[in-house]
């Protein structure tokens, strides 16, 4: 028998029971307990926070409407995972492919100006995972990917590439530990089909990714060291000590700021930094985050209107040893257009304060530091 999931026990069973005669908080109560595996399982299928949050809320408006065909002897997380991965797949054919900068287009010369924005939404979305409640460890022993492998940046930007039913293939098996009959039944599939698709998903996915994983590299440093790296970081980040933050960076690191399709690698990042975050120009505060199961920090710039830091950017740190090998920094896009002297070279986009709270406040990051 799976370990996935089992037939109902006596109290959802309970819950089911009412569910079904029209109880809409005795459904809540059966699906609460599956909300959280669920928006993970949506962020990794699409890229993107907001997606999944409607995916979620989607796939449980169909689940309270085809509660009469669900069978007790069946597992209902499996269930739910099901219906899920389908509204997941009918959003990926709605809309275009999610990726990082990298993936979008070739470095920019750091003496070129950042260009702007991409207003279209391409671009994956960093990952709440302490807000959420990820939980360390495996979903169920066959799976091959720890719980927070399985939302690491690099990892979910892999999947985005995928064609949706391998891409779904590999999360259910890889990651949830589903077997392949369970996975062929939710896809409408075959075990012979979801093995071969898996065998092609693995592969395609495995070329993108470092051989290394985030939460390996995170470990073997500890949290002591780690935690050290990236207040020292933050620390050359606020005083423009380009030459510290440089000597952190791994020799081929990439700088990447969505929605931007501007980034810069290795030997242009000095130029790059020269001339834009660490030019002198700003004032910054940072404080201490975490996405992805990695590493972050939020920056804030100083707004003379308001007299106050206002949100930026959060930056997803990834690491290769002790040295970042990635820096995605994820702009608050709700601020784009309110400072003249850096966003006077992209075209003014309006401040909506009820996106930025939305923004920053997914990490339980405050909206301004006065």
């Amino acid at each position: 028998m799976s370990t996935t999931g089992t037939a109902v026990n006596a109290r959802e069973r309970e819950l089911l029971e009412a569910a079904r005669d029209g109880n809409e908080g005795a459904f809540r109560d059966l699906v609460e307990p599956h909300r959280g595996e669920l928006h993970a399982h949506c962020y990794r299928m699409l890229g993107s926070v907001h997606d999944a949050e409607d995916a979620v809320q989607d796939a449980l408006l169909r689940a309270w409407r085809a509660l009469p065909r669900f069978e007790p002897r069946h597992s209902l997380r499996a269930w739910l995972y099901k219906i899920a991965t389908n509204v997941c797949l009918d959003m990926i054919g709605r809309r275009p492919k999610r990726v990082l900068p990298i993936d979008y287009g070739p470095s920019t010369d750091p003496q070129q100006t950042a260009g702007a924005p991409v207003v279209e939404s391409v671009w994956v979305e960093p990952y709440p995972d302490d807000k959420l409640g990820m939980e360390d460890g495996y979903a169920a022993p066959e799976a091959r990917y720890e719980r927070r492998e399985g939302v690491e940046l690099a990892f979910v930007a892999a999947l985005q590439h995928l064609p949706p039913r391998q891409r779904a293939a590999l999360i259910l098996r890889e990651v949830l530990g589903f077997s392949a009959n369970e996975t062929a039944e939710s896809l409408d599939s075959t075990p012979a089909s979801v093995n071969s698709a898996l065998q092609r998903a693995r592969q395609a996915v495995e070329e993108r990714v470092p051989e290394q994983s985030q939460q390996a590299t995170i470990r073997s440093l500890g949290d002591k060291r780690l935690r050290t790296i990236v207040e020292r970081f933050m620390d050359a980040m606020q005083k423009d000590d380009i030459n510290t933050v440089v000597s952190m960076l791994a020799k081929d690191a990439a700088w990447s700021m969505p929605p931007l399709a501007s980034w810069y690698r290795g030997a242009d990042l000095p130029g790059f930094l020269r001339l834009g975050p660490l030019s002198g120009e700003w004032r910054w505060r940072h404080i201490p985050a975490h996405a992805n199961g990695q590493p972050a920090f939020a920056a804030y710039e100083w707004n003379d209107d308001q007299q106050a830091y206002l949100p930026f950017g959060l930056n997803v740190l990834s690491f290769d040893g002790d040295k970042i090998s990635d820096v995605t920094s994820f702009l608050n896009r709700s601020i784009e257009g309110t400072d003249p002297e850096y966003y006077a070279r992209f075209p003014d986009q309006p401040l909506d304060p009820e996106r930025t709270l939305a923004y920053f406040g997914r990490f339980g990051l405050p909206d301004r530091l006065d």
